[in-house]
């Protein structure tokens, strides 16, 4: 055979077949086409058909039946009826496995600290254990002449710190009142809320506000500010306040409060409009 045949017949052997597309990147690009596929998995609650899957992702439909037929094997997906397709329970036990990671104060402190640099006051994560807030987290302004109570794992009552008015406004009616009767709405200021209809009224504008405010209640000379955090199945697990002396308290702060609160829940895995709460 002359050396032109030679190269011809290697020529020939080392061609992918003639209607195969190339795919320089190798395992690469099927991770980004499998990635493709349960992103488009992931918008629809009811199965998808593999025309549609196929549309979608800009797959060739034998591509995507290939890929498809892997992933199901592991889990990833599931076929439904014939022809469709959804998100397999493999996904869930992994997603459980990251969540039991997840730390709350870790993924809040970089927020905190920047929330902290944004208005050069305290900023406070708190967590509710019974009837008391207890604080887990903290960046201290240094700047305050007045004592500050938000330290780390000080504790104090739900009623008088807006970090608790949160975790109120997330009872019912029959809660508060059954808070309210076991406390006895103890008064540490003259601004506390020691009645009960002062309570719900205080309690009533967290809801329809979304945040809440501590005016003085718990230390004469210091006013708090406090969004709530949530997990990925909406529940209330912590709340991020920022506490400053009075005269340099701010409630326009709210917005920004509540931004890196919801910033924070998304780290810790909520998705407004799909979790929900309780």
């Amino acid at each position: 055979m002359s050396r032109s045949s030679k190269e011809i017949a290697v020529s020939a052997v080392s061609l992918p077949p003639a209607d195969a597309a190339p795919e320089p990147k190798g395992g690469i690009q099927v991770i980004e086409r499998m990635m493709k596929l349960l992103d488009v998995l992931s918008y629809y609650h009811d199965p998808v058909s593999l025309k549609q899957l196929a549309l979608e992702t800009g797959l060739h439909p034998s591509t995507a039946h290939r890929i498809l037929a892997a992933m199901a094997s592991s889990g990833f997906v599931e076929r439904a009826e014939p022809g469709t397709y959804r998100l397999g329970i493999r996904l869930l036990e992994l997603g459980n496995v990251v969540k039991s990671r997840i730390s709350i104060r870790e993924a809040a402190m970089p927020l905190m600290q920047r929330l902290h640099i944004q208005l050069g006051e305290s900023v406070n994560l708190g967590v509710r254990q019974g009837d008391e807030i207890v604080y887990v987290e903290r960046t201290s302004s240094g700047r305050s002449s007045i004592r500050v109570v938000h330290l780390v794992g000080a504790r104090a009552p739900l009623h008088v710190t807006a970090v608790g008015k949160l975790y109120l406004a997330e009872d019912g009616p029959q809660k508060i009142r059954d808070y309210a009767k076991r406390t006895g709405l103890p008064g540490f200021t003259s601004t506390s809320l020691t009645t009960l209809n002062s309570l719900e009224r205080e309690i009533d504008r967290v809801r329809r506000h979304g945040v809440a405010f501590d005016n003085e209640e718990i230390e004469l000379g210091l006013r708090c500010i406090a969004a709530p955090v949530r997990d990925d199945t909406g529940e209330l697990v912590a709340g991020l306040s920022v506490s400053a002396p009075a005269d340099r308290h701010s409630p326009d702060w709210a917005a920004i409060v509540k931004q890196t609160a919801d910033e924070i829940s998304t780290a810790i895995g909520y998705m407004p409009g799909l979790n929900q709460a309780r």
